[in-house]
């Protein structure tokens, strides 16, 4: 094991299970020294143990629940002043328990504090510390419920639409500076965060599903690729490219002086 990793260290949230572990395993398989953070210390500790035999890299845990706005701060310091981070994969996060009419509020709340909060203090933190270095990558997981809100509970749709506006903010903004930024928005991934929710995925349709390996490939290779959205299963590009054109045309007429004359008001 090299003392420090050429590719040098990626910061890992929501790493003990599901697609942060997946994330984990593929960028040590691609020289990355790990800093993995979740709530789980005995699960950190096993992957890292694991992942250090298996491919050489150096692995740190750090345990953080990133729901409590101390643990993030505590997490927010790493990225800031530890010059060997090169990549962070704001992956954290948790799911809704049903429908948002039959949810709990607390519950919500929570949800906002970990997919929303602490994702744009630690997005923040590794964009601004990356500028000033001139390098870094930024990996920020929402999900295809950020395009479709109607169909799913509103609080967690919400949280992953501010994930995807964050992120294309972000890349505009440090479109010059060296950092790279990817949204990667999977849909129904097999992972354990139904589980934890109190949910189940045995009565979806399998085609719907995808394998948790297979979706971070898919997103690794969207990386390499220079996506700044990353949608897994979209094979037809043009339909991505054709929303993000509508939105564009849209521009001109959101902010003018008057009203639409459609309303009737303002002459």
């Amino acid at each position: 094991m090299s003392e420090i990793s050429k590719a040098g260290t990626a910061l890992v949230t929501g790493s003990s299970s599901g697609i942060g572990a997946a994330y984990a395993e593929r960028l040590a398989g691609r020289g990355y020294d790990l800093l993995l953070v979740a709530r789980n210390e005995d699960r950190l500790k096993e992957l890292g143990a694991k992942l250090e035999a298996a491919h050489g890299v150096k692995v740190e845990t750090l345990k953080a629940d990133l729901s409590d706005a101390a643990d993030v701060r505590k997490v927010e310091k790493r990225v800031r002043d530890d010059e060997a981070i090169t990549l962070i994969v704001n992956n954290a996060g948790i799911g809704p328990k049903g429908k948002l009419l039959d949810d709990d509020v607390d519950y919500l709340d929570d949800m906002i504090a970990l997919n929303v909060v602490s994702v744009n203090r630690l997005a923040i933190a590794a964009a601004q510390t990356f500028a000033a270095r001139g390098r870094g990558a930024i990996i920020n997981i929402a999900s295809v419920v950020a395009f479709i809100p109607e169909v799913f509970n509103g609080t967690y749709s919400a949280t992953k639409s501010f994930v995807l506006s964050l992120t294309q903010s972000l890349a505009s903004e440090l479109k010059d500076s060296g950092v790279k930024v990817q949204a990667v928005l999977p849909g129904l991934t097999r992972t354990e965060i139904f589980d934890r929710a109190g949910g189940s995925m045995d009565h979806l349709d399998p085609e719907m599903i995808m394998d948790v390996t297979d979706m971070v490939d898919a997103a690794l290779a969207g990386f390499d690729q220079g996506e700044l959205i990353t949608i897994p299963s979209l094979s037809d590009t043009t339909l991505l490219d054709a929303a993000n054109a509508a939105r564009g045309a849209l521009g001109p007429h959101l902010s003018l002086r008057k009203p639409a004359s459609r309303y009737g008001v303002g002459a």
